[in-house]
């Protein structure tokens, strides 16, 4: 099973920058065209949250016409940047999307590893947090199929990047999930968004990734007093590859197009 994931694209109603600077809308086509070359094609996409910028039904409408050239299911969950009520309805032909509450979702038995989609978001806010009836939400989907391959997608990692301004923002609470994630050893990865870098560390006993932005960078800053900086580095996505009986892979995957194909050496 291949799982394309991409994250925070940011984007903006057409014609409209990225903080009047980035054309995030053509970032995004772009990596949906690296996605539609790839040869085998992914079975899903995933998208670990901050869609849009602003959360209004013009950005919206933008996500769903770039949406449109994907044959693949496409699963989503919200970032602090979304609104929850124009994210729904943006996404309410998909069977996954509750009518009320958090924006989980759970793709079960469908595929040969499963997603579990968490929404750790706090509407008006930009942390997040993992309250009682999100865990209590998230322990029972867990104590499901508990012999399938996992991953969870969140927004804000429960961790800090060493990047204080950006940290201030992160997922809270984040010991409580891990102390559950403990209970489970069929937890691949935990995949986060949010900081728009790719970063790994040990969590939970799994494995947390962080996805890069589709869009900018957050500025690599880790002195404590840094100021808050983006860069417009290249884009990126991750590329989760699992094969029977092998584990499972994470492919790093510059968006664009490169010279090449050159020359094995």
């Amino acid at each position: 099973m291949l799982i394309a994931h991409l994250s925070d694209p940011h984007l903006r109603p057409k014609g409209q920058l990225y903080q009047g600077l980035i054309d995030s809308n053509a970032l995004f086509d772009q990596a949906i065209d690296t996605l539609l070359a790839l040869d085998p094609q992914p079975d899903i996409v995933i998208i670990g949250g901050d869609l849009v910028d602003e959360g209004t039904a013009a950005e919206y409408e933008t996500v769903q016409t770039a949406l449109s050239r994907l044959p693949q299911p496409v699963y989503a969950i919200p970032g602090n940047h979304d609104a929850p009520d124009a994210f729904r309805l943006s996404f309410h032909a998909a069977p996954y999307i509750a009518s009320s509450g958090p924006l989980h979702f759970d793709t079960g038995t469908d595929w040969p590893v499963r997603v579990i989609g968490f929404d750790v978001t706090v509407p008006g806010d930009h942390h997040g947090d993992i309250d009682d009836t999100r865990l209590d939400w998230l322990a029972q989907r867990l104590a499901e199929h508990s012999d399938r391959p996992t991953l969870l997608l969140m927004h804000q990692p429960p961790i800090d990047s060493g990047m204080a301004y950006i940290d201030a923002y992160k997922c809270q609470n984040g010991g409580r999930l891990a102390e559950l994630l403990f209970q489970h050893r069929n937890i691949e990865r935990v995949l986060c968004g949010h900081i728009h870098r790719a970063m790994q560390a040990r969590f939970g006993g799994s494995l947390l990734m962080t996805a890069p932005s589709t869009a900018t960078a957050i500025a690599l800053r880790l002195h404590p007093d840094a100021e808050p900086a983006s860069v417009s580095e290249p884009p990126g996505l991750l590329l989760h590859y699992q094969q029977p009986g092998q584990p499972l892979l994470t492919h790093w995957l510059p968006i664009g197009t490169f010279p090449g194909p050159l020359p094995f050496f």
